[in-house]
């Protein structure tokens, strides 16, 4: 995994603007463990939430006061998503990440209520230790919570069991799952879909509602809600056909605001790996002309090319 890396050795915090507020997430790549990284599917996902916050199931007066889990939280960076929006965080990982995590809850805490902007819909965020699959843990942080939500948590076959079991254990009937995640094994990718859709009603959140500089054809944003959220058995077709209604009517109007345009926001899923991944043509391209983000992309880009380098 070190050559799937993003950001340079060097490289010891992370700037974010989300909602008005600048954040600092410290991190150390050099780490031993994988937590100890910002990734990009973690920004991608707190700016889908900035863009998708002023209608529809994100606005935070339908999230004020609701309870969310962050599983494999690392450094952070998506449970303050949703806390910005009014929500009651609990952001977990494993015990050598915590130091990390719990730093930069405080930091960016104290960051955002010593504020001149208006904080008044930031709700809380908390660390606890889960180590999926552990009972104690998840029996710790009381479940069941509304949502849960994670970026980057799998990158390896071992994880999937686990990490679904635990999502059950802190789920209750009407518990929404989001999780946003970067394609790097072709194989490990397909088999946590292929779980997912077989105990999930899954949904890929479509490019065009996500953050029009902070998105990338790898990084997929899922929605994820129980099967039997809407009613089983004998009035499981029905209430399953009302869902899609529901659902299909919220993202209709989720993404729409003073003229912002959603072409295309009725699709189920993206094209992912469907579309060709545009490279820039110029060649000798200095770094001053590159923002932040493509410069992460194109460390990428390039990190993934050389993973597929055998050399003999």
């Amino acid at each position: 995994m070190e050559a799937d890396r993003l950001n340079c050795p060097h490289t010891s915090a992370i700037k974010l603007e989300v909602l008005g507020f600048e954040l600092q997430f410290s991190q150390d790549p050099n780490s031993k463990h994988l937590g100890t990284t910002v990734w990009d599917a973690s920004m991608v996902f707190v700016k889908y939430l900035e863009r998708n916050c002023r209608k529809g199931r994100f606005c935070p007066s339908k999230l004020k006061g609701k309870r969310v889990i962050e599983l494999g939280a690392g450094c952070g960076v998506a449970g303050f998503g949703m806390a910005l929006l009014g929500c009651d965080v609990v952001s977990t990982d494993q015990v050598e990440v915590l130091p990390l995590l719990m730093r930069n809850v405080e930091r960016n805490t104290s960051r955002i209520t010593q504020s001149n902007l208006d904080s008044g819909s930031f709700g809380s965020i908390q660390v606890a230790e889960l180590d999926w699959g552990n009972q104690e843990h998840i029996k710790a942080v009381g479940s069941p919570f509304d949502y849960i939500i994670g970026t980057d948590v799998v990158y390896a076959e071992h994880l999937l069991d686990p990490l679904l079991q635990t999502m059950f254990s802190l789920s209750g009937p009407k518990t929404t799952i989001l999780l946003g995640y970067e394609i790097r094994n072709t194989i490990v990718h397909e088999q946590m879909l292929s779980m997912w859709k077989n105990n999930f009603e899954l949904k890929t959140v479509p490019r065009t509602k996500m953050d029009n500089k902070y998105q990338h054809e790898s990084i997929h944003l899922y929605i994820m809600e129980s099967k039997n959220r809407w009613g089983c058995s004998e009035i499981g077709t029905t209430a399953h056909e009302q869902q899609n209604e529901e659902l299909e009517s919220m993202e209709k109007h989720e993404n729409t605001d003073e003229g912002e345009s959603c072409h295309g926001a009725e699709e189920l899923e993206d094209r992912g790996g469907k579309e060709a991944h545009e490279v820039d043509s110029r060649v000798g391209i200095s770094n001053g002309d590159l923002s932040d983000w493509q410069a992460r992309r194109y460390g990428s880009m390039a990190a993934r090319l050389l993973c597929d380098i055998k050399i003999t």
